[in-house]
């Protein structure tokens, strides 16, 4: 999922576009498309390691709301063909003294076939370079195996990560993170809880990662090489509406 800072969302509910018809002079939609090399969330790859087209259209208003829609390829299983996600989101971000804060509604939707669509609610708090993300799953459309619950609360990710500011303008990132909960496991076709890290360096829409996470190949996933240190290239641009 493209979060960047969790840009914006799209007409989601009715009463999303009644505020955007209300207060339109103060409104910005932006959009952004983008291609990479793997499509990594949370450490593990959503491409089977091959690469993706991804975009979204934002809305940002000056109240601190915003909305959007994103959407990327996504194949999980090697005799797969490529499907979709496509994600839905709003929220309120805002800044106090030298505090700054994000809080929203996530839904990821994939196609029939995948009977895992989900939603989460996030929050995250920052300053400086350091910010704190929670996220916690909402509901899912996903049926539950026996002695599984998917009820609200019962996965969570959270997140740790610093930007600054290096070599003429590049912006060089440090993440961590852990994922747990019987959905998280189930998505992701893992066992257990688990830690997922990277480093990054961007520049002009062009950036490089490395990531990894701290399993072993012992998951139901292993053709996924969920254990392995990833090299991720891509690029992305941001245009006005």
């Amino acid at each position: 999922m493209k979060l960047s800072t969790k840009s914006t969302l799209l007409a989601v509910a009715v009463s999303s576009a009644c505020l955007f018809t209300a207060l339109p002079s103060y409104a910005e939609v932006t959009a952004n498309a983008g291609a990479t090399s793997n499509y990594i969330w949370r450490g593990l790859t959503q491409t089977m390691n091959e690469a993706a087209v991804q975009g979204g259209i934002d809305y940002a208003h000056e109240s601190g709301f915003y909305a959007g829609t994103w959407a990327s390829n996504v194949k999980y299983g090697s005799d797969d063909n490529y499907s979709y996600e496509h994600d839905m989101y709003f929220g309120f971000s805002g800044e106090s003294n030298d505090i700054s804060y994000d809080f929203g509604y996530l839904y990821y939707n994939y196609d029939a076939a995948a009977n895992f669509d989900f939603a989460e609610v996030y929050g995250s708090v920052g300053m400086g370079g350091l910010s704190l993300t929670l996220s916690v799953l909402a509901h899912t459309e996903a049926d539950e195996a026996d002695n599984r619950d998917y009820g609200f609360g019962e996965a969570t990710y959270v997140s740790l990560d610093y930007g600054l500011e290096v070599l003429n303008g590049s912006e060089l990132g440090f993440h961590v993170g852990y994922h747990q909960g019987d959905f998280a496991e189930d998505f992701n076709g893992v066992v257990g809880g688990y830690a997922d890290w990277g480093v990054s360096i961007a520049k002009d829409g062009f950036s490089f990662a490395v990531t990894g996470t701290d399993l072993d190949d012992s998951g139901d996933a292993d053709s996924l090489d969920n254990d392995a240190v990833k090299f991720t290239v891509a690029y992305s641009m941001d245009f006005e509406l």
